[in-house]
């Protein structure tokens, strides 16, 4: 029986680590607002979490449509937590030779789609009196590696986003976490970060025996968010045992 009455906002939730969220959270008790552009795939996620006995609604949305943000916003009503999750990358060339497109584009979605959302759902996470705002981040945030400064520089901008918030917002009731995965293998973000060619995605975790999955991560959200109110995770770095760093990683080739 359906009985959720604090809503979740997740954006990205058409796939990998966006869908496993939203089904984490709505079994966690919260009614699931699935986002992403792809209205189909939300719509069928909906449909299977209210099959399991849970809450969800789907709604198409581009987050980086401010205009179709607000309009979101402005329909939505309550809204506890918000869950960025909407990014990704694309491409990994050097900086010598990588496409200034690309790099806008991950700029407007990691970034700015996080800003976008976030600022248009404030009023109402505030006015819970028991909000959370979660940025999905990266390692990628927080230490560089070659062929990655398009996505770096990006993850650096949400991560920096997420930090000035929380100092800006403090003492209000709204909470600002941060979550940093690393190696995550999902159905399609290597796979898009090299344009569709799935043997450069394959290489990505040749030799890596348990790279995390879309369920590690957003087991890792959906604890930090059902914490006690008062308990804030500013940030939390999960990686894969095999994965030291974004340069270190055991292969078993």
């Amino acid at each position: 029986m359906i009985t959720a009455t604090r809503t979740a906002v997740v954006t990205g939730a058409s796939s990998g680590i966006g869908a496993a969220t939203a089904r984490q959270l709505a079994a966690a008790g919260y009614h699931v607002v699935l986002t992403a552009r792809r209205k189909d795939r939300i719509e069928a996620l909906a449909a299977e979490i209210a099959e399991a006995g849970h809450s969800a609604a789907a709604e198409a949305l581009d987050v980086t449509d401010r205009a179709a943000v607000d309009a979101f916003a402005a329909a939505l009503g309550r809204c506890d937590v918000l869950v960025n999750n909407a990014g990704g990358a694309i491409g990994a060339e050097p900086v010598a030779t990588g496409d200034p497109a690309d790099w806008r584009t991950m700029y407007e979605v990691n970034v700015i789609g996080t800003l976008n959302v976030t600022q248009a759902l404030l009023p109402a996470l505030t006015a819970s009196g028991d909000g959370t705002v979660v940025v999905l981040s990266s390692t990628a945030g927080h230490s560089t590696y070659e062929g990655g400064a398009g996505y770096v520089a990006a993850k650096n901008g949400a991560r920096v986003l997420a930090e000035t918030l929380r100092l800006e917002i403090v003492g209000q009731p709204v909470r600002v976490i941060e979550i940093a995965p690393g190696m995550v293998k999902t159905e399609e973000f290597a796979t898009t970060r090299f344009r569709g060619d799935a043997e450069k995605a394959a290489k990505v975790y040749a030799g890596v025996a348990e790279p995390l999955s879309a369920d590690d991560v957003a087991d890792t959200i959906t604890w930090a968010v059902t914490r006690p109110s008062h308990v804030n995770i500013d940030l939390l770095v999960v990686r894969p045992r095999a994965q030291a760093s974004n340069t270190k990683v055991h292969r078993e080739l």
